[in-house]
Formats: C-alpha cells, sequence, structure tokens
C-alpha cells in the first residue's frame, strides 16, 4: 500500500493523473481514503492467495502427485491430467538415451562436464529447444537432478534475499529483486516418484565425483603434485597451497598454510604452522600407502564389508513395490473398464477414449521395472568386478615407482581421506579402517580391528635446516 501512495505522489508531482477504472477518481479526501482501503485490501488478499496456494501445492506434492512441479525436465514429457488419470511423467527414449550418455561419460569415461557438452554439440544431439547448445551448466544442471532416479522433490528452494552482490552482478548492474534462491535443508524436501533413468548406484556416483570436483578441481594449476587438496592444518583448519623459493641452482618446492598469509586475513596470520616441504612430504605419504596396500588382509576386510552391505541393502526395492502396486492398480483399472462396457454402462467411444491412457502409463511403468532390473543386473556385474582388486594391487605394488604424478595421486584419493598436518606430526585418515596393533608389535604385529590410534613409527625431517621431526 505505502508504494502505491508512493508511486500517486510521484505522478501527481510530475503532473501524470492517476484514473482508477474501478474505484473513485480520487478528487476529493473521501474518493482517496476509499482508493486506499481497496488498495490494503487487495494487498491483503494477494497474500491470502500467494499463502492458499503454496498450502495447496504443498498438500498435493504430499499425495505425490506430479503437477505441482514447474516442467518436466529433459528426458521426460508432462503428461496433463485428464478425467480418468492424474498427470504424469512419460519417459521420452530418444532424450533418455541422452541422460544416459551423459551419466555414463561423467561416471565411467571420467569426461568433464565442458567435454561432454562438447562431444554432445559435435554429435549435434539436439537440446529440448531445438535451437540453442548444450553447455557446461546444462549438463551440471542434469548430473544434479534427483528425477533420474526416480525421486523428483518439490520444495528445494525458496526465495531469499542475495547474501552477497558479486562483481559480474554490479557490473550488469543491480537487479530490480535484491534476491536469489537458497537450497532448503534436505528434510524439508517433499518426494514424489517418477520413471527413472538411471539406477541408483549410478547417481550416488555422480554425486560423489562431483563432490570430489569441488574439492580436487585443478582450476589453474599448471603442474600437479601428488597431495594437492588433501592437506589440512590441524591447528587452523585451513588447507595447505603449494608454494616455492628459488636458490642459485634450484627451485624448491614447500606446502604452506593460508592461515600464516596476513593479507589474506582481517587482522593478520592466524597460524604459526611452518611450511613444509613438498618432495619430503610426498615421499612419506607414498611410502605409507605402499605399507598399506602391501597387506592384503585390510583391502579383503573391507571388500567383504562393502560386499555384505551391497548385498543386504537394496534401495530399489522400495520403488519396485510401488511400481508393482501401481501396475496392478492400472490392471484393475483396465479390467473393470472391460466390464463397464460388456454390460454396456459406457458406450464403445468412451473406451476408445480412456484406454488409451491406461496403456500409456501401464507401458511407462514397465519400463521403468525393466529399467531397475537392468540396474540390479548392473550393481550384480559390479560387485564382481570388484573381487579382481587383489590383482590390482599386485601390478600396482609392482610398478609403484614407475607411475607417473597423476597416477600416483589417483591412488593416493582412493585410499586416502585427508592428511592432517601439525606442528610435530602428520596424520593420516584412510579410507579404509586401519587396524590396530598390539603392545608386541616389535616381535610381530599382530592387528586388532578398532578404533585408529597413533602409531609411534619413524621419524622424518619435513624442514630443511630443522631438528624438527
Amino acid at each position: 500500500m505505502r508504494i502505491k501512495v508512493l508511486l500517486a505522489e510521484e505522478l501527481a508531482r510530475c503532473g501524470v493523473e492517476l484514473i482508477f477504472l474501478q474505484a473513485p477518481s480520487g478528487a476529493t479526501a473521501e474518493d482517496q481514503l476509499l482508493v486506499q482501503f481497496q488498495g490494503m485490501i487487495a494487498e491483503y488478499e494477494r497474500a491470502q492467495i500467494a499463502e492458499r496456494s503454496r498450502r495447496g501445492k504443498r498438500h498435493r506434492a504430499q499425495q505425490g502427485s506430479i503437477s505441482v512441479m514447474s516442467g518436466a525436465p529433459y528426458g521426460y514429457r508432462y503428461v496433463k491430467k485428464s478425467d480418468t488419470s492424474a498427470a504424469y511423467y512419460e519417459v521420452m527414449e530418444s532424450e533418455a538415451e541422452v541422460v544416459r550418455l551423459v551419466f555414463d561419460a561423467y561416471t565411467q569415461q571420467g569426461l568433464s562436464m565442458g567435454a561432454i557438452a562438447r562431444l554432445l554439440n559435435q554429435r549435434e544431439v539436439p537440446t529440448r529447444t531445438q535451437h540453442s547448445q548444450w553447455n557446461r551448466s546444462t549438463v551440471w544442471k542434469m548430473l544434479h537432478n534427483p528425477a533420474y532416479q526416480g525421486r523428483a522433490y518439490y520444495g528445494k528452494t525458496e526465495l531469499r534475499p542475495r547474501q552477497r552482490i558479486t562483481r559480474r552482478v554490479r557490473q550488469r548492474g543491480l537487479p530490480s529483486r535484491n534476491s536469489a534462491f537458497r537450497e532448503l535443508p534436505r528434510h524439508d524436501w517433499i518426494e514424489i516418484p517418477v520413471p527413472a533413468l538411471v539406477s541408483d548406484a549410478t547417481f550416488a556416483l555422480a554425486q560423489e565425483q562431483l563432490e570430489k570436483n569441488k574439492r580436487f578441481s585443478p582450476r589453474r594449476t599448471i603442474e600437479p603434485s601428488l597431495l594437492q587438496g588433501m592437506l589440512v592444518c590441524q591447528r587452523c583448519g585451513y588447507g595447505l597451497y603449494r608454494t616455492s623459493t628459488r636458490t642459485s641452482t634450484r627451485t624448491i618446492y614447500y606446502y604452506r598454510c593460508l592461515g600464516r598469509d596476513g593479507y589474506r586475513h582481517l587482522k593478520g596470520a592466524v597460524c604459526d604452522n611452518k611450511p613444509i616441504r613438498q618432495d619430503h612430504l610426498d615421499a612419506v605419504v607414498w611410502r605409507e600407502i605402499l605399507r598399506l596396500l602391501e597387506d592384503p588382509s585390510l583391502l579383503q576386510a573391507e571388500l567383504d564389508r562393502r560386499l555384505q552391505t551391497a548385498r543386504t541393502t537394496d534401495p530399489l526395492m522400495r520403488r519396485q513395490e510401488a511400481l508393482r502396486r501401481d501396475q496392478a492398480r492400472l490392471a484393475k483399472s483396465m479390467e473393470r473398464l472391460l466390464t463397464a462396457y460388456q454390460e454396456s454402462l459406457i458406450t464403445l467411444e468412451e473406451l476408445r477414449s480412456r484406454a488409451p491412457e491406461i496403456r500409456k502409463q501401464q507401458q511407462a511403468i514397465e519400463a521403468e521395472l525393466q529399467s531397475l532390473e537392468m540396474a540390479a543386473v548392473d550393481q550384480t556385474r559390479h560387485l564382481r568386478l570388484v573381487e579382481t582388486l587383489a590383482e590390482l594391487r599386485m601390478r600396482l605394488c609392482a610398478r609403484a615407482n614407475a607411475l607417473a604424478e597423476a597416477e600416483r595421486q589417483r591412488v593416493v584419493r582412493l585410499l586416502v581421506h585427508e592428511i592432517l598436518v601439525g606442528g610435530d606430526s602428520i596424520t593420516i585418515r584412510h579410507s579404509i579402517p586401519m587396524p590396530t596393533l598390539t603392545p608386541d608389535s616389535n616381535n610381530g604385529a599382530r592387528p586388532t580391528h578398532g578404533p585408529p590410534k597413533p602409531n609411534p613409527g619413524p621419524c622424518y625431517l619435513l624442514h630443511s635446516h630443522s631438528q624438527r621431526a
């Protein structure tokens, strides 16, 4: 209401007469009062309509109705609600093959999002609009969309004020609405079942790779290092980056804590952890990785644990049961429709108009059930392939010293979660649970699988011209 009054005053100062088609002209004080009352009531009604619409959409989403979604993503076609069936997503096989190609290229072939976009453009794969080209943001959204694993979500984001005005926003001018969409917590999302295009295992692998890209993205790295993106300062919690200094004969590389850089922080440096020689620390960590690979019992125990977990937990079972219930419901609907026609309760035209919609839904459910069965077969095949890890370990140990830096980096990232660098100690957090050595380790180590404890091993001089271990 305040905006309406301010606009009216501003227009009056500029000599513009404001005329309401369904309100008094505003020539007298009574007319102006009535116009203001109508504006207040209109604003109140607008807020009430928005709140009712929000609650109605949320209720429909909780009932599993797909009509509350803004539109069907790439790979689906939105089928409107009819007299005989609710709205649903229909799989478009031509686009579904493109979606599977994108997930396979990202998870199996290891292509980046830019490389996938270039591949699709080279093959002249049409987009949804048929006029634009593929780009990184489109591939990113496709890889993040949970609808492709059979679970669309309503209420993932909400409109909030912008937390930060970036330089790019300032350069193109301040937006009319200083707002942006923010993601809500996962427990507030409302799940709506849709036909799946990729298996849960493939989608989970894509999300894992996306998280790794956030952490290990090379960005402007010219020459990769073994421990890039894995070092964390134990004192301040900041990461360590690689820096260098040059002598008269060579260049020496160090890992330096971000907390030591005074120019990065408002009140100066927040950490006094000294830089560490890169070659010394890389050698220590690589030696520990080789020692881990020499113990086949650790890898076998972890492999058995993961195989057992994969066999006992089946995330596709709930979706298959829901699809079978829908399949039985549609079969009963078709049977009742035929019975009604045989008893002359409906005409042949009504039967012809209702039967195709039910058949389309049955075909969509059968296609999704087949995809789930193929996903289960792929998971079993994956479990059989994992059992060849022992062979890989033997080959890796045989040619460990001949591996290139990028190959060593991949091995370290598979086996190590992070490395904590303290003032006098280095803690390697493995992805595989490590055994705890018994007191008689020196006379023959007997590993006991329990929580890892500090292992007093050999000392390494990681700082040049220093006596600290």
